[in-house]
């Protein structure tokens, strides 16, 4: 996906870098409680959230299920009305389709509303490399632009950054990139904006190139949706003279009474709104109004060997809204970029390994950067089963199988250092295929259960190291059943 995060360390070791870190852990917290909070105020409004709910989960999977003819009837919408469609296989064509497309116009400046695919694919790198210059507009993106830093949120990618750090990034860094910060900035929230309201402008003014992604894609009309706070997208959507929007294939639904359902169900998710205050629609080009030429690259990037898998394709649902997030206990405590990837949290647990496969270090360690509490399936709009996904990618890791990479299918090897837990759950499942065998072991683990360690020792170290192991019980459950109900025994 994208050479930012090439090089992290697995899950594990950049979370414990990250739980170290007070300031960070405090942002996190501050931040994801209070979206928390309001989220569960807004949602509470709706008597029928469970009915939206469960219609964007069916709307989601329908259109999964006929992707192939969806796509190809967005594609001829977009043409009729006078777009153009590309199609992306992986990242590298993707970037050279919209580098391109830029040079064509024969511009080197860019401005771009925020966009997590082209986060995935690099795009800024790539431009950078072909002498275009991107601009974020997003004020979280800008901080993030500016502060030469990652997106650590979904929906606030600048989560870990408290006021004054923001202060000091627009000072030290604003003038290299345009219009300098006012010499008396302050931290508070007002100056702060006002400053990147007044840097941006200059851009939106002059720039003849506007990149984009979308929320959605109705394949009926072929109008492109983005949701957003700020302004900055109808600045980027309506002012440039060519617009270029890059756009996951998953991201589509078939008719405009499918989209309504996600435009209550997203705002309340995401930002607690009952409305976004901005929703920009476009289709195609105008005349009179808006960008001259439109063009439409559909990114696939591992999106259809996700759709390949029966349980791991739920995960294209994501309308991204990053309601599971704010309530991970996990994420709360290692912030997101200890993921690797520009989709952190829960969701990121279970689609990055499916986008980029489980080949590194890195990937093979995000499905179990979870407690499996289930907190992300309650507040997810499209009733993701997160949890069931996680297991799942963990059985592929540590068993391997069958799996289809880059549209083959393939056989995939077990994973490194997962010897002692493939031992463990093959003697777990002869266990409980042998009752007497069982019923032997948990009678003498219950007789010997005053030896038993407080820590497991080799490679159970790690697990006992931050939890009590469960005390063992003075006799087994059938044992206490058969002695307290006249010797029947259990069936």
């Amino acid at each position: 996906m994208s050479g930012t995060f090439v090089g992290m360390p697995a899950f594990p070791e950049a979370a414990r870098t990250a739980v170290d870190d007070p300031t960070l852990r405090g942002n996190l917290r501050h931040a994801t409680h209070t979206i928390r909070a309001k989220r569960a105020s807004a949602v509470a409004e709706l008597a029928d959230w469970a009915e939206l709910r469960e219609a964007g989960r069916r709307i989601k999977d329908h259109t999964l299920r006929h992707l192939d003819r969806f796509l190809e009837q967005l594609e001829a919408s977009v043409t009729a009305a006078g777009g153009t469609v590309h199609w992306a296989e992986d990242a590298d064509e993707a970037n050279r389709i919209v580098a391109a497309l830029v040079k064509e116009t024969g511009e080197s400046e860019v401005v771009k509303v925020k966009s997590m695919a082209t986060q995935e694919i690099g795009l800024n790198e790539a431009l950078q490399a072909e002498g275009i210059r991107a601009y974020e507009t997003d004020l979280a993106e800008l901080i993030v632009q500016l502060g030469k830093d990652r997106p650590s949120h979904i929906l606030v990618p600048a989560i870990h950054r408290n006021r004054g750090e923001i202060r000091d990034i627009f000072t030290h860094e604003m003038a290299a990139w345009g219009r300098p910060a006012p010499e008396d900035l302050t931290d508070t929230p007002a100056d702060l904006a006002e400053a990147a309201r007044l840097h941006l402008r200059e851009k939106f003014l002059r720039a003849k190139v506007g990149i984009s992604g979308a929320n959605f894609m109705v394949a009926e009309t072929g109008t492109l949706v983005v949701v957003e706070s700020e302004g900055n997208g109808r600045m980027c959507l309506t002012l440039p003279q060519t617009l270029i929007s890059v756009v996951g294939i998953e991201k589509i639904v078939p008719t405009w009474r499918d989209l309504e359902v996600f435009l209550q169900t997203l705002p309340r998710s995401s930002t607690a709104e009952r409305m976004n205050p901005y929703t920009s629609m476009w289709t195609g080009t105008r005349d009179e109004d808006g960008p001259r030429a439109f063009h439409l690259v559909l990114l696939d990037n591992g999106r259809t060997d996700t759709l390949a898998d029966r349980v791991g394709r739920q995960a294209l649902r994501c309308i991204r809204c990053s309601a599971c997030l704010n309530v991970c206990p996990v994420y709360e405590r290692a912030g997101g970029h200890a993921y690797g990837s520009v989709y952190p949290g829960p969701i990121g647990a279970i689609l990055t390994p499916q986008l980029r496969g489980t080949a590194s270090e890195i990937d093979a360690s995000l499905p179990y950067a979870s407690s499996l509490c289930g907190a992300c399936y309650e507040v997810c709009p499209v009733a993701i089963d997160i949890p069931e996904v996680l297991v799942h990618l963990r059985e592929r890791i540590v068993e391997g199988g069958p799996a289809v990479r880059h549209g083959n299918k393939v056989v995939l090897r077990p994973a490194k250092g997962h010897a002692a837990e493939r031992a463990a759950m093959r003697a777990a499942a002869w266990a409980f295929g042998h009752p007497g065998a069982l019923r032997t072991g948990q009678q003498l683990a219950a007789r010997s259960r005053r030896l038993h360690p407080r820590t497991l020792p080799g490679p159970g170290r790690a697990w006992s190291a931050t939890r009590d192991l469960p005390a063992m019980p003075a006799e087994p459950f059938r044992d206490w059943w058969q002695r307290t109900h006249g010797g029947k025994d259990a069936k």
